[in-house]
């Protein structure tokens, strides 16, 4: 039976893409901003623009979830709240701290190993560049592909970001794998026809994301960067 490490180097040694999710492989986005103060935040903003919405805005502690559910409620609406949620992401990313310990190495290594390097992300492009600006990494990235503007229903599980990500970079989406650290990350690249490595940055993840169909689970951004430098030394 194959080990972890072998599943990782097959779906890394058959990529020419490589894609990260942002929130958990890349940044704890709401580390310095907590995602249920957010959530109330928009919750709050939800209640005052649709009061008939404001029991099940109030039961979410996900400011993505109550982004979602203000889609029920009409363009205008949706698109205030997703204002809301563009800013405070902003705010967040910049309370956030350091990137994720490994994942810089691990940026660099796609980017060293002549693959194409994008962020397929259900947060905003504005607060990924924000971010990726702020620690000098933007550009190592060839592709930001964030939050579709006003179609909640387009974020992950959708496929949507994985394919306009592969089109943008010339290649068909079994030449793609993505790195999350949720199920809808894997599900996503299912659904795409793209290859997906689970980051398991909670012990309760790696039965999770290997019960979910993973190709491969890692516990840490270091050994995506390890893996990818020892493939450029095979090949």
């Amino acid at each position: 039976m194959p080990t972890q490490a072998d599943l990782l180097g097959t779906a890394l040694g058959t990529s020419k893409v490589v894609l990260f999710d942002f929130d958990g492989p890349i940044c704890d986005v709401f580390r310095g901003l907590p995602a249920p103060d957010v959530a109330s935040e928009l919750a709050d903003l939800l209640t005052t623009l649709a009061p008939v919405l404001a029991i099940p805005a109030r039961a979410t502690d996900d400011p993505m979830e109550v982004h979602r559910l203000s889609q029920s409620a009409g363009s205008t609406v949706l698109a205030a709240v997703e204002a809301a949620l563009t800013a405070a992401e902003i705010r967040a990313v910049k309370a956030a701290g350091a990137p994720i310990e490994g994942s810089v190495q691990a940026l660099h290594a796609a980017r060293d190993t002549n693959r194409r390097v994008a962020i397929v992300s259900n947060n905003s492009a504005e607060c990924v560049r924000e971010y990726l600006t702020l620690h000098e990494l933007l550009g190592i990235v060839d592709q930001i592909i964030g939050r579709p503007d006003l179609r909640p229903d387009l974020m992950k599980p959708s496929p949507h970001s994985l394919l306009t990500a592969a089109s943008a970079c010339g290649v068909a989406p079994d030449l793609t794998v993505l790195i999350g650290d949720s199920l809808t990350d894997v599900e996503a690249a299912h659904a795409a026809g793209a290859r997906s490595i689970g980051y398991a940055n909670k012990p309760h993840k790696v039965a999770a994301l290997d019960n979910a169909g993973a190709d491969a689970v890692v516990l840490g951004m270091h050994e995506i960067a390890n893996c990818l430098v020892q493939l450029s030394r095979i090949n």
